[in-house]
């Protein structure tokens, strides 16, 4: 069906005939649309016409107000259910000692344990960029560290005086 916005119903519908559906969900075949508009103010119903681009267009007798609730109904509890995976960052430095390591690898075993991605990003001062190496060995630590919950699911990239890479939680089983 379309939007609420978009949705024809009673007087709005111009054409001469529509295919009828009625209230209980039977097949009334073609009928003229005033006729039609007249089956559906004696049962107290809208006439709303659910395909337009239909030959002739399908029209249904049914409460518009409702339909409008449940739709939106629908529409809320659709995105009640929806997931949304965030990118959670850490950053470290070459020279992080082993027990901020230790914290930090905490927080991205955390992380991905709730669903999250965690990019894992490396920042270079000074001239602590010659040293890039470093960064990669803390990298490759934090992938060995975390093998049994997360894939690399993107490899490590140097850009400008950081070096990041991106991990992700493995499938559940």
């Amino acid at each position: 069906m379309e939007t609420q916005d978009t949705v024809r119903r009673n007087d709005q519908i111009r054409v001469r005939e529509v295919r009828l559906i009625g209230a209980d969900g039977e097949q009334l075949g073609i009928i003229d649309r005033n006729e039609a508009l007249l089956l559906a103010r004696e049962a107290g119903l809208d006439l709303v016409e659910v395909a337009a681009a239909a030959v002739p267009p399908v029209c249904r007798i049914m409460d518009y107000g409702r339909f409008k609730y449940e739709a939106q109904k629908k529409k809320q509890e659709a995105k009640k259910r929806q997931t949304i995976i965030q990118i959670k960052e850490i950053k470290l430095r070459p020279k992080t000692d082993e027990h901020d390591y230790l914290t930090k690898l905490g927080h991205i075993r955390r992380f991905i344990e709730d669903g999250d991605r965690c990019k894992v990003t490396i920042f270079f001062r000074g001239r602590e960029i010659v040293h890039k190496d470093r960064g990669q060995i803390m990298l490759d630590r934090v992938v060995e560290d975390t093998r049994d919950i997360a894939r690399v699911e993107q490899e490590p990239q140097a850009e400008g005086r950081t070096l990041h890479m991106l991990l992700a939680g493995l499938p559940k089983k």
